[in-house]
Parts: structure tokens; sequence; C-alpha cells
């Protein structure tokens, strides 16, 4: 690069920074943001989202000790009876324990009628050796009416004969008497065993119909909000002990039930106002108030450090009576002060524990006043004394050259504060601003 190239660059530089500067200082003199102060109402709501429910219904929950997945559950608004089926939860490992057991059920009964069988099936051939036994001593006695005419060889074995058979009858109901022993002892352990496997296949059966789940009472069926996803139970989704499943509501009666973030819920206080917009149906407005705060708050999902805090609000009238399970828009009025001095919070500066803001004077002068701030939201705060209405507060801090000293207020005004305050609470009582609000301060201290 040349020399000359070199210093036209340059110099065009310097003309740029020369411009910048005095294009800053210019800002820095004549925008700065103002404010004029007005009396107008405070007021500082938050808007929290909640759904509307009834304030009695039935609920059906998830059965106690059972964790399973939705197959079916009714759709909302669906008119049921008393006792129809609501929704049906599936869990295939008791679906696997019931069909053993359903199995075992079968192969002890089978088990048992086979061993009745064989039992019988002996039973009845002793008992036919018995007869044959008899028939042949029978036929041995017949004989025997010929002794006297026999050999008394003939006649010895004649004889014998008739004690084996005599010692085979014996033997033949001995037998016959232990096999109905035993048929008995064998028959009850097979008894036993269907008994016990019954019991465990009537328990799991039971499980299993308590996954069937019917309405307790006639009404119009709801799904409930899931705690897990935040919206209406799906089927296909994962349940658990305590899990609202479907709510038969009163509807006669309704109040709105609102999820809150911890930092929303620290803010709402009972019996805070509410206002409500319905989102089902234009224009249907509704007005309550904050009838309980949760203690503790819900996981976000079921094993989230994340938490929400249940509120309830009533609906105390309405246009018109909004449909359970409606989405609420709920407005909560936290603070409102009406016909009162409120300026933004950027108007206000922090010094030494003091709160001052920059008053505009004649030739573009700012004062320096301390204020004493009552109600305050993020964005704006009621100022309950060292203002008043008409004047002009700057948003930034003017240059030094063009603000004046410091102007404090009275011990007076400070010490009247602090008793209607008490020390730990704002004023919010219109009567105690205005008397601490005065049109002019003829005491303010200037330093």
């Amino acid at each position: 690069m040349s020399v000359s190239k070199i210093f036209k660059y340059a110099l065009y530089q310097i003309v740029f920074f020369s411009l910048v500067v005095a294009s800053c200082n210019n800002n820095t003199k004549n925008s700065i943001s103002l404010y004029t102060v007005s009396r107008e109402s405070y007021l500082d709501d938050i808007i929290l989202e909640g759904t509307v429910k009834a304030v009695n219904s039935s609920t059906v929950v998830c059965p106690q000790m059972l964790e399973g997945t939705v197959t079916f559950i009714v759709e909302d608004g669906t008119p049921v009876k008393k006792g129809d089926t609501v929704c049906i939860i599936e869990n295939r490992e008791y679906a696997n324990i019931y069909q053993n057991f359903v199995d075992r059920v079968e192969q002890s009964k089978a088990q048992y009628n086979k061993g009745l069988a064989d039992l019988e099936l002996n039973y009845s051939l002793l008992q036919a050796q018995v007869k044959n036994n008899e028939a042949q001593t029978e036929i041995l006695f017949l004989d025997s009416a010929q002794l006297s005419f026999l050999t008394e060889q003939q006649r010895k074995k004649k004889e014998l004969e008739l004690k084996i058979a005599a010692l085979e009858k014996q033997k033949i109901e001995t037998k016959l008497h232990f096999l109905e022993l035993i048929n008995e002892s064998e028959l009850k352990k097979l008894e036993l065993q269907i008994q016990q496997d019954e019991f465990q296949f009537e328990h799991i059966k039971s499980i299993l119909d308590q996954m069937v789940m019917t309405t307790p009472v006639d009404g119009l069926a709801l799904r409930s909000i899931s705690r897990r996803t935040r919206e209406k139970v799906q089927e296909g989704e994962l349940v658990w002990e305590g899990f609202s499943l479907v709510e038969i509501p009163d509807l006669n009666k309704v109040e709105v039930k609102i999820m809150a973030s911890e930092s929303h819920y620290k803010r709402v206080q009972v019996n805070d106002p509410v206002v409500y917009t319905f989102d089902a149906k234009t224009g249907n407005t509704g007005w309550g108030k904050i009838l309980m705060k949760a203690p503790t708050g819900e996981p976000v999902n079921r094993n989230s450090k994340v938490r929400l805090f249940e509120i309830t609000a009533s609906v105390d009238s309405f246009n018109t009576l909004p449909g359970i399970g409606m989405s609420a828009q709920c407005r909560v009025i936290l603070t409102q002060v009406p016909d009162t001095v409120v300026i933004p919070q950027l108007a206000i500066f922090e010094e030494d524990s003091l709160k001052f803001v920059y008053v505009q004077q004649k030739h573009n002068n700012f004062e320096k006043r301390q204020v004493l701030p009552g109600n305050s939201s993020p964005s704006s705060a009621v100022i309950i004394s060292g203002l008043k209405n008409g004047e002009t507060v700057s948003y930034i801090k003017p240059e030094k050259s063009k603000t004046s000293p410091s102007v404090l207020l009275p011990d007076s005004i400070l010490k009247k504060y602090k008793s209607l305050s008490n020390g730990n609470t704002l004023i919010t009582n219109q009567e105690d601003i205005t008397e601490m609000h005065p049109e002019h301060d003829p005491t303010l201290i200037y330093h």
C-alpha cells in the first residue's frame, strides 16, 4: 500500500471517529427519555393457565399396588350409567401370571381326574379278584362234600386248597382296605392342590378385574388431566397407583384448578381476585378469587425435580357457566390501588439504600429527589411520597453538570410511613397514600 493511500485511509478513520463522537454527545444532550407523572390506577397482576373443574365429582383412579398401560379410555363427554366400563389398563406381568395359573388349574384338575380314574380302576380290579376268590372258594366247598369218598392224600390236598383260598381272600381284602385308604389320601392331596391353585387364580383374576374400571355413578365422563403430560389421559399412556383416569363431575358448581410454577405460586395469595377468560366461548368471562394453595408441589414428570403447585380458585359469577374441562386464562389481581402516582421502575435509582428519581427542571436541568416507593411490580411502582402529578422524571441518570444536589424526604414523612406500614408491609390503603402524598411539600430537605 502506498503512503498516500495510507494517509487517506487514516484521514477517513479520523473523520468517521469524530462524527461518531459528535453524534454520541448530541444524543446524550438531546435524547434523554422522559416520563410525565400522572395519577392513575396501579395494578399488579399475573396471567396463569387453568382448567375448569367440578367442585364435586366422582373420580376413577388406578387401583392400589398396580401399574399398567391404558388400553381403553372413554371419550370426553360420553354419557355413562353406573357400572359402565370407562377405562381398561393392562399389565403384561399380571396377564402372564394369570395365564400360568389358568394352565396350572387345568393341569391340576386333569391330574385329579386321571388319579381318580386310576384309583377306581385298581379298586375295580381288586373287587373282581375278591369275587373270583369267592367263586373259587364256593367251588371248593362244594367239592369238600366228597371228602369222605376220597383217599387220605386227596382229602389233604382239598383241605390245603381251601386254606389257600381263605388266605387269598384275606390278602385281597387287606389290599382292598389299604387301597381305599390310599385312594382317599391321594384324592385329598389332589383336591388341596386344586384349591390352592384356584385361590391364587382368583386372587390374580381379582387384580385383573380391577384393571377394568367402571363408573360408580351416572353422569358425563371426562378424561382426567395426566400427571405426566399435563394433557388429557390417552390410550397407551403408562399409569400407576392413585393416577386419576376419568372424572364424572357434578355440573352445577365449578371451580378452576391452576398449576403454577414456584415463582408464581409464591406471589399469589388466598383471596386474591381472579378474572377469567374461557377459551371455548368467545366473550365468556368469569370472576372469582383464590381459595386454596396446595402446601406441596407435584413433579412435572414422574422422576422430575421441577414441581408445579396446585392453586384452587372459585368461579363466583360468569356470563355463561363454563363447561367442565374447559381451559381458562386466569388474570390474578395481586395488588390494585386506584388513583395514585405510578412511575416505571426504570425511572427509580438506588443509592446508599435510598430511592431517587431525577425530576426535570427548567433549561433541561434535573433535581435528584428522594422518593418513597410503595407497592411495586417488576415494571412499575407506586410512589407514596416525593413526586406529584404533572412532574417529569428521567429514565437515565443525567450528567452531573445538569443535576442539582439531592433532595431528601423529611423525617416526619418517613416516620409516618413506618408507623402506617408497621415496618413490615407496604401501604395499600389509598387514604394513607393520599395523606403522605401532598401536592407540594415545603419541608423537603436539600443536600
